[in-house]
């Protein structure tokens, strides 16, 4: 019986020892994820020793200005995907992306290709169309998708962020800081995205830049509203004169109030996007999926001639729905 219970302890001690380890152990490790949250990536990168030239071009090495000369299609979605990479804060450029799309192309149609040679297939014009139409399915919509999320999950914690900037920016104003103390202020007590972005504005004036023109090209950076109303209230504030702080501060419940109704018009039109999103991913989704389970489904009658011009009149169907489909529920606030 006492040995029993010598067991008992015994066991109840180790227990109680590996469950203060964990704790101990998980609480370092939320401490030190709040902090490394807490500071900015621009702040992480002077304390290793970086130059601010080395911090500003590593920062800004996707900035969409930098190809505002391009014009056109072509130049629109270079624009838009450096926006998206910037945005996101991916290490990586958008010839990178398209490198990596190219490969993972190539190499689906070479696989696929060669499956269907060895499953009997003949190779014709509408099995090459299908095989290609597949690989398309899977290495281009499902980068730019997940890119696209990550920018703009990190775009509206910038939108979440500017209001709260904004007030820190008024009270470091009314005790007194000039307008490039409060943006220094705000560099180091803000996290990010928006902490390194007021960062690299307080570089570029540092450097002789107009403060104005800063803040508006990071404005048209992120493509925010917010943003460029700040730069419109501090051109006339500049010109006319005034109470900086309390242009701000009213400027600041604006946003808020605006904010609310944007969230509001979200809530009530968000039957209409998700069907929206579904309509645009299903077939993608349902065509990838059925050609994974039952290739033969597509590859028994792509050798049709029919099928040589049925298919890509779908695809151009598909595309003027989906582009429809996003005017129709792309509601501006």
């Amino acid at each position: 019986m006492n040995g029993d219970l010598i067991r008992f302890f015994v066991l109840l001690a180790v227990f109680a020892s590996v469950f203060l380890l964990l704790q101990i152990s998980l609480r370092a490790a939320a401490e030190r994820g709040a902090y490394s949250s807490a500071v900015n990536k621009r702040l992480k990168l002077i304390s290793r020793g970086f130059e601010r030239e080395d911090v500003w071009s590593h920062l800004r090495r996707n900035d969409p200005a930098l190809l505002r000369h391009s014009s056109g299609l072509l130049g629109g979605m270079l624009r838009s995907i450096r926006r998206d990479l910037m945005m996101a804060a991916l290490p990586f450029g958008p010839v990178q992306v398209l490198f990596a799309m190219i490969i993972i192309f190539a190499a689906i149609v070479l696989v696929t290709s060669v499956i269907a040679f060895v499953s009997n297939y003949q190779i014709t014009g509408g099995v090459l169309l299908i095989i290609v139409a597949f690989a398309g399915a899977i290495a281009i919509p499902l980068p730019l998708f997940a890119i696209s999320f990550l920018a703009q999950r990190k775009r509206r914690r910038m939108q979440e962020q500017f209001p709260v900037a904004l007030d820190i920016f008024v009270r470091a104003l009314r005790s007194g800081h000039p307008v490039a103390a409060a943006i220094e202020l705000l560099t180091q007590e803000m996290e990010d995205p928006i902490g390194s972005e007021f960062g690299l504005v307080a570089d570029e004036v540092a450097y002789g830049a107009d403060l104005t023109e800063v803040l508006h090209a990071m404005a048209e950076r992120w493509d925010l509203d917010d943003i460029r109303m700040f730069v419109v209230s501090l051109s006339v504030q500049n010109e006319t004169g005034g109470n900086l702080a309390e242009i701000l501060d009213n400027l600041s419940k604006v946003i808020r109030e605006r904010s609310a109704l944007y969230l509001k018009v979200r809530a009530l039109s968000s039957e209409g996007r998700m069907t929206g999103w579904l309509l645009t991913v299903l077939p993608i989704f349902t065509f990838v999926s059925l050609f994974l389970v039952n290739p033969g489904f597509y590859l028994e009658v792509a050798g049709d001639p029919i099928f040589l011009i049925g298919f890509p009149a779908l695809l151009l169907l598909y595309v003027v729905g989906v582009l429809m489909i996003r005017k129709l529920v792309n509601l501006e606030v």
